[in-house]
């Protein structure tokens, strides 16, 4: 089992709640993209907060508000993708699929599709910044990583 395998080499034991870089990050969840790896990350240098489409919606902001709050981050990142499943779709035709499929209304669902990837990463840079529970100094960036070839474009 790889989990035992891990534990025999563990060696994050001592590693602080706090991150080191005082780094948080917004990203995607799809799984080509490791994030640790193309920002040159180490385990315990950023919260990294992923869903679909690297979206701030309130459970992200939550976990940023928490992050720096209670434990001192103090610089975030949003990060999206080329190439992403989130461009592939509307929400109003993924809650009739979900409707048809399971006989319930999916209607109150959001599921944050969208049509334009540096819109994207604008509009949740946005939202992340006016935030009434996030101080107006604290630095948020917005790439989109291009997954044809591992390199990263700043947004905003």
């Amino acid at each position: 089992m790889a989990n035992e395998e891990y534990v025999e080499t563990f060696r994050y034991g001592k590693l602080s709640m706090p991150p080191a870089r005082k780094l948080a990050i917004l990203a995607c969840m799809d799984a080509r993209l490791t994030v640790e790896d193309f920002l040159g990350l180490e385990t315990g240098d950023a919260h990294i907060i992923r869903n679909a489409g690297g979206i701030a919606t309130d459970d992200a902001l939550r976990s940023l508000i928490i992050s720096h709050e209670l434990l001192g981050t103090n610089e975030f990142l949003v990060v999206n993708h080329t190439d992403c499943g989130m461009l592939t779709f509307k929400d109003e035709d993924l809650r009739r699929k979900l409707k048809e499929k399971y006989k319930s209304d999916a209607g109150k669902i959001n599921f944050y599709s969208f049509d334009d990837l540096s819109d994207n990463v604008k509009q949740q840079v946005k939202r992340i910044k006016t935030t009434p529970f996030i101080p107006r100094d604290i630095p948020v960036h917005g790439f989109v990583y291009h997954v044809e070839n591992g390199s990263l474009e700043r947004i905003v």
